[in-house]
């Protein structure tokens, strides 16, 4: 007699183990991205209080336009700082995802070839029995 029991439990195991990773895989990623985030924002915030710092000594309007340059360089280098941020933060669930969808292909093939073997065995000893 067929054990669908201890198919079914193996069969369980190995999602769960699949899911494990898979999770494992999506937290560390979402770890890494707010990480990236937030050492930008920091650069960013650091850079913006000191450029606020220099401005407060600023005392007429000659020093506030050879401060205008700076801010408008400071504003650049904290957009483009974001930006390549982000980029990697993509660039890094991309290759995430494609780590999940390889563990999920990988699952389904063990599965199919798990149930191909399983349909041979129980073809074989139906043929058995019906000699």
């Amino acid at each position: 007699m067929y054990d669908y029991n201890e198919t079914f439990t193996k069969s369980a195991s190995q999602f769960a183990d699949v899911a494990a990773n898979a999770n494992r895989l999506a937290l560390e990623n979402a770890e890494k991205v707010f990480g990236l985030h937030l050492a930008a924002i920091e650069n960013n915030v650091n850079a913006t209080f000191a450029f606020a710092n220099e401005l407060i000594g600023v005392r007429d309007a000659e020093g506030l336009k050879a401060a205008f340059p700076k801010g408008i360089q400071i504003a650049r280098t904290n957009a483009e700082r974001s930006f390549g941020a982000a980029q990697e933060a993509f660039a890094d669930t991309v290759k995430t995802t494609e780590a999940i969808g390889a563990l999920a292909k990988a699952q389904f093939e063990q599965a199919s070839s798990q149930v191909k073997a399983e349909v041979a065995k129980a073809a074989k000893a139906a043929s058995k029995s019906g000699k």
